[in-house]
């Protein structure tokens, strides 16, 4: 079972401190879910994005669970931060899969190109999402039009 992730940016969840943030408690309802639900042979996708799209990849490493890395294009991180960027890099290590969805060069389309591809190839759609509008409410909306599966965990 393929379980894709939306969800918000740092800024709308507390910042970017992990101490401040509401990250702890995110992933202990991912993690309650997931465990109640029993899913067998799952593999996280996730668009490796700072905040919700990085705790995933954190969460699946821990949980000795794959995850593949859909990235909208070449160059993500080029602005982030230099602490960011390594830790991207370093989450990438292992990922099961990477795949670049569109080429280099930021244009907004390209985060929702990568949204699509992500609903696209999963059997489910988690989405911490507030109800506000943004790249995840387009995700949802998205995954509401082609009758997919999806679980929201408000934060």
């Amino acid at each position: 079972m393929n379980i894709a992730f939306t969800g918000h940016r740092p800024h709308k969840l507390g910042g970017y401190d992990n101490e401040t943030n509401k990250r702890t408690d995110i992933l202990d309802k991912i993690e309650k879910y997931i465990s109640e639900e029993k899913f067998k042979d799952i593999t996280f996708i996730s668009g490796m994005a700072l905040g919700v799209d990085q705790w995933i990849a954190e969460f699946a490493i821990a949980h000795y669970i794959n995850f593949k890395a859909y990235i909208p294009f070449k160059g993500q991180e080029s602005v982030w931060q230099k602490q960011d960027q390594e830790h991207y890099y370093e989450l990438l290590k292992y990922a099961e899969s990477i795949k670049y969805v569109c080429e280099g060069g930021y244009a907004a389309w390209k985060l929702q190109k990568r949204n699509v591809a992500m609903v696209n190839d999963c059997d489910l759609l988690i989405a911490i999402w507030d109800g506000s509008s943004g790249g995840t409410a387009n995700c949802v909306k998205y995954a509401e039009k082609i009758n997919k599966t999806i679980k929201r965990i408000i934060p």
